[in-house]
C-alpha cells in the first residue's frame, strides 16, 4: 500500500538510491479506509525482483524503496467482512487494480492497466488515501501494511506462515502458468530453465500435477537437490545432453531472469510445444523465424496471476503438500542475501525475513 509521504512511526528496511544497500529507516502507513486491512507483517520473502527493482534495472526507481512483495502476517485491524482481527493473511506482489474494467471481471486483475504494485508504484489521486496521493507505495520489509482486502489473502490453516509469502510471488508466478499448460493433461514432460527459487518452485508444483521434469541449469552442482524433489538435472553446456533431449519437452517453463542464448534450449521441445518465460529480462532475444516455422512451437510469458488464481494456488500448494523450501533470517542479515543474490549465489532457497527482528536495527 502507499506510503505517507516524509510519514514515520513504522520500522522498515529501505533503499535509499538506485543501487543502495538496504538500510533502518521509518515510514508512515495511512488509517485503514473503507474495505481497508491494517497488516501486522511477521514474514517477508525477499524475490530476486526486489534486488532488480532497488537497482533500478526495470524501470522502478521511486526512491526510497521498501521492497517486498512476498508478505504474511496477521490482521491488526479490520474494515472488511472478509476478514478478522487476528486472522493469518498474505499479500502478494499488487495492492490495487480500477476494480472494473474487463479483466478486473476476469479475474486477470495483475493485467488491468490501473494495476498498482505493492512496491515503488506511483499512487494515483482518488484512490481511497488522499493523503498517500502522488507518493510511491512501499512494501513487506516494514512492521505493518494497510492493504484493500480484494488483495488480501487468508492463509489457510494447514500452512505454516512462515512459508506463505514466498507462495504469493515464486509460487503464483509459476503455477499460473503450468495451470495453463500443464495441468490436467497426461503424460507431460516439463523442462525448467534455472534452477533458482522460481526453478524450484515450478518443479516442485509440475510434479504435482503428475508431470516428468528435467532442470536445464548451467551445470551440475545441484544434480542432488533436484533428485530430493523427484527431477532430473542437466547442463546445457553439454551439447550431447541437449542433442540427446531434442524434441522431449511437452513445456518449458524458463525462469532465469539474465539474458542467455535460448535456440539451443528451444530445440528440447516437440514440435507444437509451449515455451513460457518467467524471467524479467529486458533485453530481446534472437529466435528464427524457421525455428518457428518448422516446428510450430508457442512462445509466450507470465506475469504472476489474478486474485482467484492465487487462491486457487494456494488450496492446491496446501492439498498437495508444496512448500517453497525457506531459510528464516534476520532482519539484520537482509543486505548480505541481496549480495548474495547479486553474485548468484543465493540459490533455490528462499531467504523469509523475520520481521519481528527489525526492531534490533533500531536498538
Amino acid at each position: 500500500m502507499a506510503t505517507i509521504k516524509g510519514g514515520q512511526g513504522i520500522k522498515a528496511l529501505a533503499v535509499l538510491e538506485e543501487g543502495g544497500s538496504l538500510k533502518p529507516t521509518e515510514i508512515g502507513r495511512p488509517e485503514p479506509g473503507p474495505n481497508d486491512v491494517h497488516i501486522k507483517v511477521l514474514y517477508c520473502g525477499q524475490c530476486h525482483s526486489d534486488l532488480h527493482a532497488t537497482n533500478g534495472e526495470w524501470g522502478i526507481n521511486l526512491y526510497p524503496m521498501t521492497p517486498g512483495h512476498e508478505i504474511a502476517g496477521t490482521v491488526m485491524a479490520s474494515n472488511s467482512p472478509n476478514f478478522l482481527v487476528g486472522q493469518n493473511v498474505g499479500v502478494g506482489c499488487m495492492v490495487e487494480s480500477c476494480r472494473s474494467c474487463d479483466l478486473c471481471d476476469e479475474g486477470l486483475e495483475n493485467h488491468c492497466p490501473s494495476m498498482i504494485q505493492t512496491y515503488s508504484a506511483s499512487y494515483p489521486k482518488a484512490s481511497g488515501h488522499d493523503d498517500c496521493a502522488d507518493y510511491h507505495t512501499n512494501g513487506g520489509y516494514s512492521e505493518e501494511i494497510v492493504v484493500r482486502d480484494r488483495f488480501v489473502f487468508a492463509i489457510p490453516d494447514a500452512l505454516p506462515l512462515e512459508f506463505a509469502g514466498p507462495l504469493l510471488c515464486a509460487g503464483i508466478t509459476t503455477y499460473s502458468p503450468l495451470n495453463r499448460l500443464v495441468k490436467g493433461k497426461k503424460d507431460q514432460s516439463v523442462g525448467v530453465v534455472g534452477f533458482g527459487g522460481l526453478g524450484m518452485m515450478t518443479a516442485k508444483l509440475a510434479i504435482a500435477m503428475g508431470a516428468k521434469v528435467t532442470i536445464i541449469s548451467r551445470n551440475l552442482s545441484k544434480a542432488k537437490e533436484a533428485e530430493a524433489i523427484g527431477a532430473n538435472l542437466v547442463s546445457h553446456q553439454d551439447s550431447d545432453v541437449m542433442t540427446g533431449l531434442t524434441r522431449t519437452f511437452n513445456t518449458i517453463i524458463d525462469t532465469v531472469s539474465v539474458h542467455h542464448n535460448i535456440e539451443a534450449i528451444l530445440s528440447s521441445l516437440k514440435v507444437g510445444g509451449n515455451f513460457c518465460f518467467l524471467g524479467g529480462v529486458p533485453q530481446p532475444y534472437e529466435i528464427s523465424a524457421f525455428t518457428l516455422l518448422f516446428n510450430r512451437y508457442n512462445i509466450s510469458g507470465s506475469l504472476i496471476g489474478g486474485v482467484p488464481e492465487t487462491k486457487e494456488m494456494l488450496d492446491f500448494c496446501v492439498e498437495h503438500n508444496v512448500f517453497p523450501t525457506i531459510q528464516i533470517i534476520k532482519a539484520q542479515d537482509a543486505a548480505g542475501v541481496f549480495e548474495a543474490m547479486q553474485q548468484g549465489k543465493a540459490g533455490g532457497i528462499r531467504n523469509v525475513i523475520d520481521m519481528s527482528t527489525i526492531g534490533e536495527l533500531f536498538e
